[in-house]
């Protein structure tokens, strides 16, 4: 009973019509080329328009200023973040995320404006409560001595 066994392989096919995805492994995708495509087979050309996608969305994204620091920073991406939903270019999950963001952002914005009103204000009272929210370390051996020490100078 003498079997042979087929390969699947396309060795017979020109290597241009196959898609020329390589895995992280170093193995290469064997589907047949997706013809608007210049290199690869449909599965890989749709995640590379994907990825591309989420580039320009990216940018797309970006505040009037480049940052987020204002109202009407996040107020503006805010609106091309509906545009996109609408649109049906970025997953809602994705827009609800982006949007808890948003507002945690809007809701840290105040508290950023006290902090740059005490700065503005009086220097030192903005430099005492940022000292009483990061204490500089001190190695245990100061902490231990220094009680010791105050008594020592009173007395």
């Amino acid at each position: 009973m003498d079997s042979t066994k087929q390969s699947r392989t396309r060795n017979a096919v020109d290597p241009t019509q196959l898609c020329q995805f390589s895995f992280a492994d170093g193995r290469q995708c064997r589907m047949f080329r997706h013809q608007p495509h210049a290199s690869f087979c449909l599965v890989h050309a749709r995640e590379e328009q994907q990825l591309l996608a989420q580039e320009e969305i990216g940018q797309e994204l970006e505040s009037i200023s480049g940052q987020f620091r204002t109202t009407t920073d996040i107020n503006h991406v805010l609106g091309k973040l509906f545009n996109l939903v609408a649109n049906g270019r970025i997953p809602a999950r994705r827009a609800e995320n982006l949007t808890y963001l948003a507002q945690l952002l809007l809701y840290s914005q105040k508290h950023i404006r006290y902090e740059t009103n005490l700065a503005n204000e009086d220097m030192g009272a903005w430099e005492e409560t940022v000292r009483a929210a990061y204490p500089s370390p001190q190695s245990e051996e100061e902490q231990e001595t220094e009680p010791e020490e105050e008594t020592v100078k009173t007395h």
